[in-house]
């Protein structure tokens, strides 16, 4: 589980989060929703350890944490990004065992397998040797998933993962997070979608803009 306690973080003096306090369940899906501006990426970002926050606490299961510190962060929250930011260079298997191999000390044997498990799971199995260029938008929203879950994180964080998807594409990427949710995984999706957010959530955070 993890809670947020007063969590501020401002930008130039102007304050984008406001003492945010919220508590995500273990194996449920959070959606954080609201318009452009209001503060929703920049809180994924604190969440992820990606920005720090100016003042609050953070705590995983119930204990002190925080994100922008941890060393091994990448094993605990896992982000899956709106540009999903896979390496052009790499094939879909070598950008699923990338991070495992150099950051958990996976062996090339067992970070492959886990990496065939999941492609398969999430219907990229005959994907592997394929180069991002050669996937549809879909297919990289699939692989960035892949890729973050190869990592066993305790939580998967997305930055609005239908933006650049067509209507069938969205309904894929819904089924998969409510799969992952019967799986067990806690995720937290952050979109501008309110209909994509309220057919997954179990818990839901409207965030509104500052003055």
């Amino acid at each position: 589980m993890l809670e947020l306690k007063g969590i501020t973080k401002k930008f130039g003096g102007k304050t984008i989060l406001d003492n945010i306090n919220l508590t995500v369940t273990d194996g449920k899906i959070l959606t954080i929703v609201g318009p452009s501006g209001a503060g929703k990426t920049t809180l994924l970002r604190c969440i992820s350890g990606l920005a720090s926050v100016d003042s609050g606490q953070f705590l995983l299961d119930g204990k002190a944490f925080d994100p922008a510190s941890n060393r091994d962060n990448d094993a605990v929250i896992g982000v899956v990004f709106q540009d999903y930011q896979l390496f052009p260079n790499l094939t879909v298997r070598q950008n699923v065992t990338l991070a495992p191999t150099m950051v958990l000390k996976q062996s090339a044997k067992d970070a492959n397998e886990e990496a065939e498990r999941l492609l398969k799971q999430l219907d990229l199995g005959d994907k592997a040797d394929l180069f991002p260029y050669e996937l549809s938008g879909g297919q990289k929203q699939r692989v960035a998933i892949v890729r973050a879950l190869a990592m066993h994180p305790k939580l998967l964080c997305y930055d609005e993962p239908t933006s650049a998807l067509d209507p069938d594409l969205r309904r894929e990427v819904q089924q998969i997070i409510v799969k992952l949710r019967d799986e067990g995984i806690t995720q937290i999706v952050v979109t501008h979608d309110i209909p994509f957010a309220e057919a997954i959530a179990d818990q839901m955070l409207r965030v509104e803009p500052k003055n």
